[in-house]
């Protein structure tokens, strides 16, 4: 059986797990970028022990755990008082409770390994996505701003919130503004003086909240993010700036930790957000949706790039031994299964209560993608849905 030919539009985290998903199975991919260039966002992420397991399968483990923090908690406390609400204790308990480390990285320290093992051969950067046809015996032609078109036995949209291939198959999707922001910087240690914070806490404020965290195993590098109300702005881009001066006013109230940490930030980004509820179906034909581009969600459990990688691990297994003729329906089955977990995420972290008191994650750390059970496709997307 020839090998399916599978387009990847994004390069994103979704998009190159879902590459070096698919390259493991021998399929083959090519994934198309709108960038002409990879950049190190200034931004952390936390990759829960539910995202390892994907990224032990693709031989990641080692450069994770060498380029990110391995913290002893996700410690949760009120804003002032410094007291704990709930400290989820992670490092060595939760490796040997689910399997995997629980890690804290920089997003691009996470992104550079995945695109390591993803051959630059696979990868066409600036290619910005204009139009996609399918054709009748289930293949589809990709117009792109460069003048390039391509044609492949399968596409994996990968494109992010602001879905160029969303809005193509199911019309544009209009935004629902939370009426928070949020701002996020990572910063050098070294600006801190000595001063030493924790691991990784949230300070949970009456209307308001940060997350502090290290980014590198040496301490060297702090991020944070706060989610705080400002109807007005909605911008919802990540290259935003924001005023830092406004930040440290809006959290003069809480501990010391805090306002020590950004009293000691130079700049940060500033951006709108934005919640958007399940999309009815991610697929049509041979073109399927994947990570933010079918299930956005706010940030506040931590949990929005393992989703989608997630994603490209069940993808990959649903696609296994399929030709160009079985991709809709194993794009079915990748809904089905993956669509009622996703909803979940995407629902829970909505109410911003994630950790806030004792609670109980082995739903979401526990979760292996590699073993998960795969629906059957159309008898199940009706549940799912």
């Amino acid at each position: 059986m020839k090998s399916l030919s599978v387009a990847i539009i994004g390069a994103g985290m979704g998009g190159l797990a879902t590459a070096a998903a698919l390259r493991r199975l021998g399929i083959e991919t090519t994934v198309y970028e709108q960038a002409s260039r990879f950049t190190r966002l200034g931004a952390g992420i936390q990759i829960g022990c539910n995202a390892m397991k994907v990224m032990r399968e693709f031989g990641l483990e080692p450069t994770l755990r060498a380029a990110a923090f391995y913290p002893r908690s996700w410690n949760n406390k009120e804003y002032d008082t410094g007291e704990i609400r709930f400290d989820m204790v992670f490092g060595e308990s939760a490796e040997e409770r689910w399997g995997t480390p629980y890690l804290l990285a920089h997003r691009g320290d996470l992104h550079a390994a995945l695109a390591s093992v993803v051959p630059d051969s696979d990868i066409n950067l600036d290619h910005k996505l204009t139009g996609l046809d399918q054709q009748a015996n289930g293949s589809v032609r990709l117009s792109f701003a460069n003048g390039v078109t391509a044609t492949h036995d399968a596409v994996v949209a990968s494109d992010g919130v602001h879905s160029f291939v969303k809005e193509a198959l199911f019309d544009k999707e209009k935004p629902t503004f939370t009426g928070r922001i949020a701002y996020r910087t990572v910063f050098p240690a070294s600006l801190l003086n000595g001063y030493e914070i924790d691991d990784c806490t949230k300070w949970w404020g009456p209307d308001r909240h940060i997350v502090i965290y290290y980014v590198k195993p040496d301490r060297s590098e702090v991020y944070f993010v706060t989610s705080q109300v400002e109807p007005g702005f909605q911008v919802e881009s990540w290259s935003a700036m924001g005023d830092v001066n406004e930040l440290r006013a809006a959290f003069a109230d809480f501990h010391p930790q805090v306002r020590h940490t950004l009293a000691a930030c130079p700049s940060v980004h500033k951006w709108a957000l934005v919640d958007r509820q399940p999309l009815p179906r991610w697929s049509d034909g041979n073109i399927t949706l994947l990570g933010d581009a079918c299930h956005p969600m706010t940030p506040y459990m931590a949990q929005g790039a393992a989703m989608a990688i997630e994603d490209a691990a069940v993808l990959s297994r649903c696609l296994q031994g399929v030709d160009r003729d079985g991709v809709a329906e194993a794009f079915r089955r990748f809904e089905a299964t993956r669509k009622p977990r996703t909803s979940r995420v995407q629902a829970s972290s909505r109410t911003n209560t994630w950790l806030r008191d004792p609670t109980d994650p082995d739903w979401v750390y526990g979760y292996d993608a590699w073993t998960t059970p795969l629906a059957s496709g159309d008898a199940d997307l009706a549940v799912a849905s």
